[in-house]
């Protein structure tokens, strides 16, 4: 270990340079995302919904972020949370109508606060107007071609026609009625569209218009990377999982995840919204990669001029919880991005992944689980709310853009105790309960202490249930209170946009131990701002000319001392 010197801390070389004047509002935004079925319940059913978000929307404008991500809202079967589309240009009745999407972007905007939605391109549900011409239709016909079917292996073809695995578990391929196979790499209820069929890439670029059209801000693109597969369909051995999470692995080495052929894809959606965005210049938009991909420089070939404005950096969220792991992310991020001159997108929870406060809260020896079950080892709440809190602290300092899962300003945890019974991700099934998958992240959220689902309707209905925690962690609980997690993140939020933050350019700070990462973000104008995270166990003098505490995710110790899993910010 290299200890702190008693030196003034002094800065090493410019990692990141600032933006040059005043950049566009997504190269530095602070969204939110929100889950539709779980923010907020108008009728009392159980369900969130289109008018529950208009209801909340001044909550947002309050927190100080710039802009919302709502995930799918389409008709769907809620085979997979909505990501089983059958109709992409309407509603489901479970969330409202279009005059109530109408309704909403219309105060979202009026609130200054842009409107971002998914959209899912690698796949619809069985239930699309599509898929059911395709199994009425005969083998070879254009209804088929839309998708992915084969003849199967095998004598009597009744063996997949190779040996890919679905995300979910099990065989990526579904027999049907007159012996073909077609092909899902998720839930069976989701069969992959054929991206070499020109009907597909226009009928994407269609729906595109007709959201455009209704004033969407941007869209964030669901499996970006998974569109187009290997030509002829090869088998492949997935390496082990701890292989493949380590990043010794390319992505594009499996034969349906990040190939080449994507990058022909993106430059006309570009074009479409470049389109737009030189229409209404005072109204330009913008398009978000969820691809995981391996190494960072493949993730910066999505964020070329031509293709996505913004990629989410999964190296950041699945980082452990260790300074040098954090750092050489960061660092190894900015440097990607930047030779694209793409921004950097940090993210540490989402409606895919267990939230940070409970994930933080586990030993940081093993990577991320897919969900938490009432027989696995539990997270250490306090432990993991107090590093959640610091690693916020850390990311919303740092240039670019960030993203922020609904319930995260609040603290909450995963819900770790659900019972087999109320669970609905096809991962906990398909995997035959070995893995719990991820409904944990997605438990409705808690307005109110005292009211009937917390407030998150006003019926006692909840279509999953909430833990106890929930009532105590409440929006009600936290506002105005000093010290609360909801305060801290309003203070960040403010801070990172009067000091202009996500437009600044970074430098890291030598003087500290190997456990310590320490970085100044300088804007434009040679403004500085100090932000020091300690992962170490012992405490960190905080030494020089660093300036004054302008914020910090937890209380110091005395003579300007950092406490194990803590971060602060300081200026001049």
């Amino acid at each position: 270990m290299t200890p702190q010197t008693n030196e003034p801390h002094h800065d090493a070389a410019i990692v990141h340079p600032p933006e040059p004047g005043d950049p566009l509002w997504w190269r530095t935004a602070v969204t939110y995302q929100i889950y539709p079925r779980s923010w907020a319940d108008s009728d009392g059913d159980g369900l969130g919904d289109l008018p529950g978000i208009t209801s909340h929307l001044d909550y947002l404008r309050a927190l100080g972020v710039d802009a919302i991500w709502l995930s799918p809202f389409y008709t769907s079967a809620q085979r997979d949370g909505g990501y089983d589309v059958a109709d992409y240009r309407n509603v489901d009745p479970i969330f409202g109508t279009l005059a109530d999407f109408d309704a909403m972007a219309e105060k979202a905007h009026g609130l200054g606060l842009r409107v971002v939605i998914d959209v899912v391109p690698n796949h619809t549900s069985n239930l699309h107007a599509w898929f059911r011409a395709a199994l009425a239709a005969q083998a070879g016909s254009r209804e088929r071609a839309r998708y992915i079917f084969r003849d199967g292996r095998g004598p009597d073809g009744d063996e997949p026609p190779n040996n890919w695995r679905s995300v979910f578990g099990g065989p990526a391929w579904q027999r049907v009625d007159d012996g073909q196979w077609y092909l899902h790499l998720f839930d069976y209820h989701q069969p992959d569209l054929n991206w070499d069929n020109d009907e597909v890439r226009a009928e994407f670029l269609d729906v595109l218009r007709f959201w455009l059209d209704r004033g969407v801000d941007g869209f964030r693109v669901d499996v970006a990377h998974g569109l187009v597969k290997q030509a002829g369909l090869p088998s492949w051995q997935m390496p082990p999982a701890d292989l493949r999470l380590e990043g010794t692995l390319p992505t594009n080495a499996s034969p349906y995840w990040d190939q080449n052929g994507v990058h022909e894809i993106y430059p006309a959606w570009r074009a479409l919204l470049d389109d737009y965005s030189a229409r209404t210049p005072d109204h330009p938009r913008v398009m978000v990669a969820e691809a995981w991909v391996q190494p960072l420089e493949r993730m910066a070939l999505y964020l070329r001029p031509d293709e996505f404005h913004l990629g989410f950096n999964f190296d950041f969220l699945e980082c452990l919880w260790r300074a040098t792991d954090l750092r050489a992310v960061i660092d190894h991020s900015l440097r990607s991005n930047d030779l694209v001159g793409a921004p950097t997108t940090w993210v540490l929870s989402n409606h895919d992944v267990v939230r940070h406060a409970s994930r933080l809260g586990l030993p940081q020896e093993r990577p991320r689980p897919n969900g938490i079950g009432p027989d696995d080892p539990q997270p250490d709440a306090v432990l993991g709310l107090r590093r959640a809190r610091a690693a916020t602290t850390l990311m919303l300092g740092l240039p670019g853009a960030a993203y922020l899962y609904q319930g995260e300003e609040l603290g909450l945890p995963d819900a770790t105790d659900l019972p087999a019974a109320v669970r609905q991700d096809p991962t906990f099934r398909f995997t035959e309960v070995s893995e719990m998958g991820r409904d944990g992240c997605r438990v409705p959220f808690p307005w109110s202490r005292e009211a009937p689902s917390f407030g998150f309707g006003p019926s006692d209905r909840s279509w999953l249930p909430q833990p106890t925690v929930y009532g105590e962690l409440a929006e009600d609980q936290q506002e105005g209170v000093d010290g609360s997690t909801l305060e801290l993140y309003r203070t960040l939020i403010r801070l990172r946009a009067e000091r202009r933050l996500g437009a600044g350019g970074l430098a890291w700070l030598d003087g500290f131990g190997d456990e310590v990462v320490a970085y100044a973000n300088v804007d434009g104008a040679g403004r500085r701002t100090v932000v020091v995270t300690n992962l170490g166990a012992e405490p960190v003098p905080l030494k020089g000319d660093l300036g004054e505490v302008i914020v910090a995710s937890g209380p110091l110790l005395e003579s300007r001392t950092l406490p194990a899993d803590t971060t602060v910010w300081l200026a001049r």
